[in-house]
């Protein structure tokens, strides 16, 4: 357990948000069934299950996205707007997973932050 903490804590590149380390962790925020879908993304979150501090997100597409290098687009551009909403937005009490979509190539990198934002106030109105 702490080695997977330690592998997380690595991979920072000095992001003030933390990976999710297990794909059991995954699976558990996708089960609390608290998503919210917009155009670009879907954004699931589940309470942690621990008292770490800092923000802890995931980020996945699937193949329907397209091929392997519009995936690793699609979660770069994840990547950097959890770096500039999720540290000042996002409530640390919680754990999030990006669901990448094939429409998040074609949106305006504000627009996807505009829709973060939104997404984050009403996962943040709901209590679960």
């Amino acid at each position: 357990m702490a080695r997977d903490t330690e592998l997380a804590e690595i991979k920072i590149r000095g992001r003030l948000w933390n990976t999710l380390p297990k794909r059991a962790d995954f699976l558990r925020i996708s089960a609390a069934g608290v998503r919210r879908v917009t155009p670009g993304f879907i954004l699931q979150a589940a309470p942690k299950g621990d008292a770490e501090t800092r923000v802890r997100v995931g980020f996945t597409a699937s193949r329907k996205v397209g091929n392997a290098v519009a995936r690793n687009r699609v979660k770069r551009r994840l990547r950097a707007l959890a770096d500039k909403v999720m540290p000042e937005a996002a409530d640390p009490s919680r754990d999030y997973v990006f669901i990448g979509r094939g429409e998040a190539l074609k949106i305006a990198f504000a627009a996807m932050e505009r829709d973060l934002r939104k997404a984050l106030a009403k996962l943040a109105g709901m209590s679960s």
